[in-house]
């Protein structure tokens, strides 16, 4: 008995052993994926707070926390076991799905450039719109899912791609940590910026006068800052579709576009040595955006052709 008390305890031991060696697997290969990932995963924090505008100060908080409910759906419910079914089986899909997401983020960045360059909304409309809060909310949170889901397509295809030689069990691993690690960082973040103003004027009454001007300072900044997410996040639709679609042309052979960019982009890093890493992203960035806006804006200008059609 005592003998094979001893086997069943080295058994044990063994087994948790082999846990633990696998879990650190687990954690090697999520932080490598995950930093993959990060330009998405800036972009994707830098798209989010324009869904939370508008809104009073005591549901920004909880609209951000539905739109992470949202987000974790996406990822554990919907892509997850389909990113698994698609490794297993149809690895050839991958791209040509996320292609068509890029062409989305495209689509709905470019609706948005064009609605603000050729509309603007009058008070009586704004109010209108406001006046139904909870209708707007629910239709900021769709929307912000809907993109979310396009991002962390992206997101988990990265992540996915640098375990895909590895077991199933590893790859659900990897794709679960990455999923909820980067989904706490990116809302996380987002609702620390939505509340920044808050703490300013929290900061704005504490009785050192340091405190009270750094405090005026964030409330002031606050409304700037939004504004600049709002117009980064946009264009971080622009950009993260292009270059989705210009790396699924290149898996494709067509890699000319990709190829054109990045010489272009290396060369103006080479023009300017001492700031050439962030010169390289930055045209690459915009190179991606152009094919981006060209691709959504054709979708946009065909999309509003056939619903003018319809509306008649």
């Amino acid at each position: 008995m005592p003998s094979g008390l001893a086997a069943l305890l080295d058994d044990v031991a063994a087994l948790t052993r082999l846990a633990a060696v696998s879990l650190d697997d687990v954690g090697a290969a999520a932080a490598k994926a995950g930093t993959k990932a990060a330009g998405v995963v800036v972009d994707d924090a830098a798209v989010t707070p324009q869904y939370v505008t508008d809104f009073t100060p005591d549901r920004e908080l909880p609209v951000i926390w539905r739109i992470a409910k949202g987000s974790l759906f996406n990822k554990f419910v919907i892509l997850l076991p389909i990113g698994l079914i698609l490794s297993a089986f149809l690895p050839w899909a991958i791209t040509p799905i996320l292609m068509a997401g890029g062409a989305f983020l495209c689509f709905e960045g470019a609706e948005k450039i064009i609605h603000k360059l050729s509309h603007h909304q009058d008070t009586a409309e704004v109010v209108e719109q406001v006046h139904d809060m909870f209708a707007l909310e629910n239709e900021r949170v769709k929307g912000a899912v809907r993109t979310d889901l396009i991002l962390s397509a992206e997101i988990m295809a990265i992540a996915l791609a640098e375990v895909a030689d590895r077991s199933i069990a590893m790859q659900a691993g990897v794709l679960a940590v990455v999923g909820l690690l980067i989904t706490a960082a990116v809302y996380g973040a987002v609702g620390l910026i939505v509340k920044m103003d808050d703490f300013g004027l929290h900061l704005a009454k504490k009785p050192s006068a340091a405190a009270q001007g750094f405090g005026r300072g964030l409330v002031k900044a606050m409304p700037i800052v939004m504004s600049a997410l709002g117009i980064i996040g946009t264009a971080a639709m622009v950009w993260v579709g292009g270059q989705i679609i210009i790396h699924g042309l290149a898996v494709f052979g067509v890699a000319g576009p990709e190829h054109l960019i990045h010489d272009i982009a290396v060369a103006a890093g080479e023009a300017v040595p001492a700031v050439g890493g962030l010169v390289v992203w930055l045209v690459g960035a915009i190179g991606a955006g152009i094919v981006g806006l060209v691709i959504g804006g054709v979708i946009a200008a065909i999309y509003n052709a056939v619903k003018g059609k319809g509306a008649h």
